[in-house]
């Protein structure tokens, strides 16, 4: 995953993406949520590849296994 998905602060804002494309981690996850099936991702973004995807993946998980607490804003 290290390779896979980057992060610069001049390319899609400092988003995550898919290394060597403009294609964010954010757009993967957002196909897969809606229901589309890897298959269907990457026949949307014919330069990823299923590890791309994979990669992806791990990235969301890892993002959610920190602590998050919720707090009321004032």
């Amino acid at each position: 995953m290290k390779n896979r998905v980057i992060i610069h602060p001049d390319i899609c804002n400092g988003r995550p993406i898919i290394a060597n494309t403009r294609i964010t981690v954010q757009t993967v996850m957002e196909f897969l949520g809606a229901g589309d099936s890897i298959e269907e991702v990457l026949e949307e973004y014919p330069s990823l590849t299923r590890e791309d995807i994979y990669a992806c993946m791990q990235f969301a998980a890892r993002l959610m296994a920190n602590h998050y607490e919720v707090k009321k804003v004032a």
